[in-house]
């Protein structure tokens, strides 16, 4: 799977499976690993805000395995690492952009 698909296929796991907190036993939230992206021992999720342009190339981040639903195995997002660029207007520590091109890339947030 290349890169691109793989951050595509993360993208929309996160809006089928959601990215907000559910229930689990205790009354606890637990929240959704769908969509977690990392750089720089930050972890990121996908947002819907399409109005952004990408800036220059920071790195390299890594996408999180997740397995959100063990009964269902077609669903696991394996482990994997994508580009990570600047957002202008904003800091690496609020949000950056991630994908195989400055073309394809998708905005992700600290949540």
């Amino acid at each position: 799977m290349t890169t691109a698909r793989l951050v595509m296929t993360v993208a929309m796991l996160a809006v089928v499976l959601g990215c907000s907190p559910g229930g689990s036993s205790g009354g606890e939230a637990a929240a959704s690993c769908a969509g977690v992206v990392t750089y720089e021992n930050r972890d990121y999720l996908p947002t819907q805000d399409e109005d952004f342009t990408v800036g220059e190339h920071l790195g390299t981040a890594r996408i999180a395995e997740c397995d959100d639903t063990p009964n269902d195995p077609d669903v696991a997002i394996p482990e994997g690492t994508t580009d990570a660029y600047l957002v202008e207007g904003r800091v690496p520590a609020e949000a950056i952009a991630v994908g195989g091109s400055p073309a394809s890339a998708r905005l992700v947030e600290i949540r």
